[in-house]
């Protein structure tokens, strides 16, 4: 015969039924209605539980070691994963965007990476520089791309105003 959950739950039902209503994150919820079925004492065992919440004994009996260890605060904390630190940092970041806003600009992503490297000691990858510029500063290079040495200056005039409104 399974075990019945001895725990006192210090929180009314009127104040889970509120936090529940409330609650956005789907685990936050499935712990509050945890506490709530004890309250109401609708069930008895973890068994019981487990099968009405859609869970394992095991994660209930973590849930409920949370209650008692530390509240409701306790049982309902979200830990978040640390990351991986990033190669350029946040102040490497706030410099390059100066140089990137400055108007002799930068030509490519190559002259950035040089410059990362010879002033701020960086060595990051062609990619992570293209990332970093494009997706979190939200940059773009400033300087337009060459053009050949050879190109003939009175056939592109001709050819730009092929395409002049009147």
């Amino acid at each position: 015969m399974a075990r019945k959950i001895v725990l006192e739950i210090r929180e009314t039902v009127e104040e889970l039924k509120k936090r529940l209503q409330k609650a956005k994150i789907i685990s936050s919820r499935e712990r509050l209605r945890m506490l709530l079925e004890l309250k109401t004492q609708k069930v008895k065992t973890r068994k019981e539980l487990g099968r009405i919440l859609g869970r394992d004994e095991a994660t209930i009996t973590r849930w409920l070691k949370k209650y008692r260890e530390g509240g409701l605060l306790k049982l309902l904390e979200v830990k978040k994963a640390p990351g991986k630190k990033k190669k350029i940092s946040e102040l490497a970041q706030k410099k390059l965007r100066e140089k990137l806003t400055n108007e002799s600009g930068v030509s490519s992503y190559g002259e950035i990476q040089k410059w990362l490297a010879e002033e701020l000691g960086i060595k990051a990858a062609y990619h992570t520089v293209y990332k970093t510029v494009r997706y979190q500063l939200q940059a773009k290079l400033k300087k337009p791309r060459p053009s050949h040495p050879k190109k003939d200056k009175e056939k592109e005039k001709a050819f730009k105003k092929t395409f002049q409104q009147p």
